[in-house]
């Protein structure tokens, strides 16, 4: 399995840039919990994460990147540091060359347009630099924001999985959309 390559830097458009995550984002990332008690259903977990469990995460960070299993990457803006949001890249499938993405950003970023800079980014990142041909992103249909966000950094829908999630009320609706390379060429 290939490994992600090293960000020499940080990936910036000069306004967003992604670094990897790190255990300095680990309070950011608590007061996002903490600001959005459902953030974590939209990232699929039971509860929110622990300091311990973000800890782990990052430590485990590296290895995993290595490993070319998955890639956490932290929402920064202007010349800060501070973590305002996270892109995680998972379920990679090397040998075809895919990955599903999942993208959050703290409660006081929103509406800002950091989802949308940081999936432009990120996709063009993975397709052009990692070798891949398509990234997926999965969308709640009552996310909005997130939908028009995904629209604005090049990803097209591509349909509707029905029952794909589980939702606090039961299975819930996923919206898919995708960037492929082609889609970068045009």
């Amino acid at each position: 399995m290939p490994a992600f390559p090293r960000l020499s830097s940080a990936l910036s458009d000069g306004a967003v840039s992604l670094r990897p995550f790190a255990e300095r984002d680990i309070p950011e990332i608590l007061i996002a919990h903490q600001d959005d008690p459902q953030l974590h259903r939209r990232l699929d977990e039971p509860r929110p994460p622990s300091a311990a469990e973000l800890g782990r995460r990052a430590e485990r960070a590296e290895a995993d990147r290595l490993a070319g299993a998955r890639l956490t990457l932290s929402i920064v803006t202007g010349g800060g540091d501070l973590c305002r949001g996270q892109v995680h890249v998972h379920e990679l499938d090397w040998d075809s060359g895919r990955a599903r993405l999942e993208v959050w950003v703290a409660p006081g970023w929103r509406g800002r347009g950091l989802a949308r800079r940081a999936l432009a980014l990120v996709g063009a990142w993975l397709l052009r630099d990692c070798g891949l041909h398509r990234v997926q992103l999965l969308v709640s249909p009552d996310n909005a924001p997130m939908l028009r966000a995904a629209e604005r950094a090049g990803f097209r829908r591509e349909g509707v999985l029905r029952g794909h999630a589980r939702g606090p009320d039961g299975r819930i609706d996923m919206v898919s959309l995708s960037l492929v390379r082609a889609d970068l060429a045009s």
